[in-house]
C-alpha cells in the first residue's frame, strides 16, 4: 500500500539541476507544504500535501516544520579501519608533514598494522558505530573503501567484511577496492605489488563478487603515474574506476581522465588544465574538506571547478589519519563558506552529484522511481541547514521508505 508523508514545509527535489556546473539558488524545485507518496522503498509521486492526501493513501502525518532533502552521500570514506592515529595529528601540528610520517613507516602503515591485529568482530563493531553515527547525520549511502590490509589476504578480508556491512546496516555501502594504496613493506617494489594484487588478489574479488570499483592512490610516496596508469589499463575493463589524484602533486587527474574514472578524489593541488581537462571528460571531481581540515592544507578549488563547468562532489574522507572527524554536513558547509558556493551547489555535491560519482541513478533527488531516501530538518526555511554549518541535524529520516525518528 501506498504510504503518504507530510505535510513538509519545503522539499528540495533536486529535480533538474544538471549534473555539472555551477548553480543559483533559484535553480532549485522547492515544494510548499509538499508530501512524498512512497511504496515498496521507492518514490511513487511528490507534491502538494493536500492534493496527495485525497487519493487512498495511507497518510503519515508530520506535525513540525520541517524541510526535506534526498539522503546524503557520502562518496569517500575509509570507514572499516581500527585505531587511531591521534599521535601523528600532534607530529603534523608541530610541523611534521604527512609524507615524512608515511616514509619513516608511519602513516597509513600504523593503521594496517592495527587494522590486522583486530579480529573480525571487533572490526565490524566499529565500522558499525561510525556508520550509526553516519546515518544519524543524514547518510544513507556511504562509499567504503579496503587499502589496510598488510597483504593480499588482507585486503581480501577487509573487503568480505565491508560486503558484511550491508546485511549488517541500514546505510547502503558501495565497497571499493583500494589495495593500491601503500605498498606493504614485505613486498620490493611498488610494481612487484600491483603485479600481485592484478594476478593474486582480483581474480578472488571477481569470484567472490566483493565489488565493481578499483582505486589507487597516485602519489609521490604511493604509486607513480605510470604504475597507476598500467595498473588501471588492465583492470578497466572489469570495474568501474576512482582515483586518489593531486593531494600533494599534480598527475592523478590525467591517471583518473586516461583510466575513464569515474571520479578523481582530493585535488587540492590542481592547475587550470586540469580543471579543463576534468570538465571535457565524464570524471566527476570529489573534494574532500576532511583531508584539509585534518591536515591543515589548502582546500580543493571547487569554486574554480564549479566554475569551469565540472562535476563535483563533497566526500568526507573519513580515515583515521588525514580526516577523523568524518562529519559530511558540517565539512560540505566549511566548505561552502570558505569557497562561497551557493546552498544548490553544497546540496547537489552530497545528493545526485555524489550519486553520479559513485555510478548510480537510482538515488539523490526526490522524484518517482528514485529509491525513497529522504531527511528531514526541524526548520521552516532550508538555507539555516548551512547557516548553522552542520549543527542543525536531521530529525527525521526516512531510509528506503521507512521511517526513523
Amino acid at each position: 500500500m501506498n504510504k503518504l508523508i507530510g505535510p513538509f514545509s519545503q522539499i528540495l527535489t533536486m529535480s533538474s539541476l544538471p549534473i555539472s556546473g555551477a548553480l543559483s539558488d533559484n535553480m532549485i524545485e522547492i515544494i510548499e507544504k509538499g508530501g512524498v507518496v512512497v511504496s515498496n522503498e521507492k518514490i511513487v509521486d511528490v507534491g502538494n500535501f493536500e492534493l496527495l492526501s485525497k487519493k487512498e493513501n495511507e497518510v503519515i502525518e508530520i506535525n513540525k516544520p520541517q524541510v526535506l532533502l534526498p539522503g546524503f552521500i557520502d562518496c569517500h570514506t575509509h570507514v572499516c579501519h581500527f585505531g587511531t592515529r591521534s599521535d601523528e595529528y600532534s607530529k603534523r601540528n608541530a610541523g611534521v608533514s604527512y609524507q615524512k610520517i608515511l616514509s619513516e613507516g608511519g602513516g597509513i602503515h600504523n593503521t594496517m598494522y592495527a587494522t590486522r591485529k583486530a579480529s573480525d568482530d571487533d572490526l565490524l563493531n566499529v565500522t558499525i558505530k561510525r556508520l550509526d553515527r553516519h546515518f544519524k547525520e543524514g547518510v544513507l549511502t556511504c562509499e567504503v573503501k579496503s587499502g589496510y590490509g598488510t597483504n593480499l589476504r588482507e585486503e581480501f578480508r577487509l573487503l568480505s567484511l565491508i560486503n558484511q556491512l550491508n546485511d549488517k546496516h541500514i546505510i547502503d555501502v558501495v565497497p571499493t577496492c583500494l589495495a593500491a594504496h601503500v605498498t606493504p613493506k614485505q613486498y620490493s617494489s611498488s610494481s612487484e605489488y600491483l603485479e600481485k594484487i592484478i594476478d593474486e588478489l582480483i581474480p578472488n574479488i571477481k569470484k567472490n563478487k566483493l565489488t565493481d570499483r578499483i582505486d589507487i592512490f597516485t602519489e609521490e610516496k604511493a604509486f607513480s603515474v605510470d604504475e597507476s596508469l598500467k595498473y588501471l589499463s588492465e583492470l578497466k575493463n572489469d570495474f568501474d574506476i576512482t582515483v586518489h589524484a593531486n593531494q600533494f602533486s599534480s598527475g592523478g587527474v590525467e591517471v583518473a581522465i586516461k583510466s575513464g574514472a569515474k571520479s578523481a578524489d582530493h585535488l587540492e593541488v590542481l592547475n587550470d588544465k586540469e580543471i579543463k581537462l576534468l570538465s571535457e571528460s565524464n570524471t566527476s571531481a570529489v573534494v574532500l574538506p576532511g583531508c584539509s581540515l585534518g591536515l591543515g592544507i589548502p582546500f580543493a578549488p571547487a569554486r574554480k571547478l564549479l566554475d569551469g563547468n565540472c562535476k563535483l562532489s563533497i566526500a568526507t574522507d573519513w580515515n583515521p589519519g588525514s580526516a577523523p572527524m568524518g562529519d559530511l554536513l558540517h565539512q560540505a558547509s566549511l566548505l561552502g563558506s570558505i569557497e562561497k558556493l551557493t546552498n544548490a551547489e553544497v546540496f547537489s555535491a552530497i545528493t545526485f552529484r555524489a550519486a553520479d560519482a559513485l555510478g548510480l541513478n537510482d538515488r539523490g533527488r526526490i522524484e518517482q522511481d528514485k529509491i525513497a531516501d529522504f531527511i528531514g530538518f526541524e526548520t521552516n526555511d532550508y538555507r539555516e541547514i548551512l547557516y548553522y554549518q552542520g549543527k542543525l541535524k536531521p530529525s527525521l529520516i526516512c531510509k528506503r521508505g521507512e521511517i526513523y525518528n
